[in-house]
């Protein structure tokens, strides 16, 4: 056989490959989102002071908890998991710098705190009040006064 139908074996499965797994982002993000209360959200995962460190992902309510997912990735689980009990919103601001460039448009960044210490997040303002909503509706018998 001859080396340009070797190359043109090794595009097309680079190809199948690709779209196997578009199709299986597509297929995770169907099966994350079909309970509802999902929203984009971004995690700063490396804090720095440079504005760098940003994932995008995808944030789901479940329950106590706010999980939340990378967006391309294919693990079913969540990367990141947060307590309702344990996080606390601290404040918000707007994206500057590098932020603007790797969070989606009109993003706001909040500050948390919770029992490991600081966490950035950033999210739509529609989603922020329903984050707030969501801490505010703590079980009765929570410590209110944090």
């Amino acid at each position: 056989m001859a080396w340009w139908a070797w190359t043109l074996d090794a595009a097309g499965a680079l190809l199948l490959l690709a779209l196997l797994y578009a199709l299986a982002l597509v297929v995770r993000r169907r099966l994350i989102t079909r309970h509802g209360g999902t929203f984009e959200l971004s995690h700063r995962v490396r804090p720095s002071g440079d504005g760098r460190g940003w994932v995008l992902g995808v944030g789901r309510y479940s329950g106590e908890r706010l999980e939340w997912f990378r967006l391309f990735s294919l693990a079913p689980r969540p990367k990141r998991s947060w307590a309702r009990e344990s996080l606390s919103y601290d404040g918000r601001r707007e994206a500057f710098g590098a932020e603007q460039m790797s969070l989606y448009p009109d993003h706001l960044v909040i500050r948390c705190q919770s029992s490991t210490g600081e966490v950035e997040l950033a999210m739509s303002a529609g989603s922020l009040t329903g984050f707030q909503s969501w801490l505010e509706a703590r079980p009765p018998g929570t410590d209110w006064n944090r």
